[in-house]
């Protein structure tokens, strides 16, 4: 995973072009009908039941368009609500309040809606040595706030992007000319280049687990659509070789079956690619 300076840096990236991209050159319906001087109230309300997510971001939002709006959050991130909780008040400028609250609301209603998944998975999982991990499967331009979604509904984060963990997916092994050459040549790169990076090799059935722990070096294997029967082998066969991981259509159905079938990690890329965002809204206090 990333680092925090450059998770802090992506956030930051986001906040401005989310409020480049909402305010433009201004906001005219506030600056038409409200005065400058103007100061508001206003809460952020649930209209909907499951994990609240987004809140730290939120925070970040209303900083940085204008550092004179105070908080006051009763709700934290990772929390159950339900229909009538009130998540925050934010008091100030109501012109400053009016400009960052889109930004709020769809972030927000996203990272809960993940949350929420999330959380769903965890406790399916709930009594196994198996965690759940994202993907890469995420909205361009915001995959940090997905992923950071998924850490408050209790999971884990998998790579962040292309550049910090070697990934050897079966085109990659394919184009290279197979498992063992891919390795090989994979391991030679790192060596070129200096790169401390993890391997991580996709395996679409048993005789190819066997290759890739003909191999040393490799950090995990993915266990890409193999049925419950092959992964408890597959499991078997790599004991504490490597660390095992199960993905390919895995959804709330079976995820326990794949767990207690013994791998580490179970990836799933429902968790940002397919949510119902949460509905919340900003309403002004009189």
């Amino acid at each position: 995973m990333i680092t925090q300076e450059q998770f802090d840096s992506e956030v930051k990236m986001i906040i401005a072009n989310a409020i480049r991209e909402d305010v433009g050159d201004g906001d005219h319906s506030s600056l038409a009908c409200i005065p400058e001087n103007a100061r508001g109230r206003a809460k952020l309300l649930v209209k909907d039941k499951g994990i609240i997510g987004g809140v730290n971001f939120a925070k970040k939002v209303f900083a940085y368009v204008d550092k004179n709006l105070k908080l006051d959050v009763r709700i934290e991130d990772g929390t159950e609500v339900s229909f009538g909780d009130i998540v925050m008040y934010v008091e100030g400028p109501s012109q400053s309040i009016l400009k960052a609250e889109r930004t709020v609301l769809n972030a927000m209603q996203r990272m809960s809606a993940i949350a929420t998944k999330t959380r769903m998975f965890v406790d399916l999982l709930e009594g196994t040595k198996t965690q759940i991990l994202d993907t890469r499967k995420t909205t361009p331009g915001i995959r940090v706030l997905e992923k950071w979604a998924v850490k408050i509904g209790g999971g884990e984060n998998h790579r962040f992007a292309l550049y910090d963990m070697i990934m050897l997916k079966d085109n990659h092994i394919d184009f290279a000319g197979g498992i063992t050459k891919a390795i090989e040549m994979t391991k030679q790169y790192l060596k070129d280049t200096g790169r401390n990076l993890q391997i991580m090799v996709e395996a679409r059935n048993l005789v190819e687990v066997e290759e890739i722990l003909r191999n040393e070096g490799v950090y995990r294997i993915l266990l890409d659509n193999f049925d419950y029967e092959d992964t408890r082998k597959a499991v078997k066969l790599i004991g504490d070789k490597c660390l095992t991981e199960s993905s390919g259509n895995i959804n709330e159905t079976t995820i326990r079956f794949y767990a207690e079938c013994g791998v580490n990690y179970i990836s799933c890329g429902a968790l940002t690619h397919s949510v119902h965002n949460m509905d919340l809204s900003l309403k002004a206090i009189k």
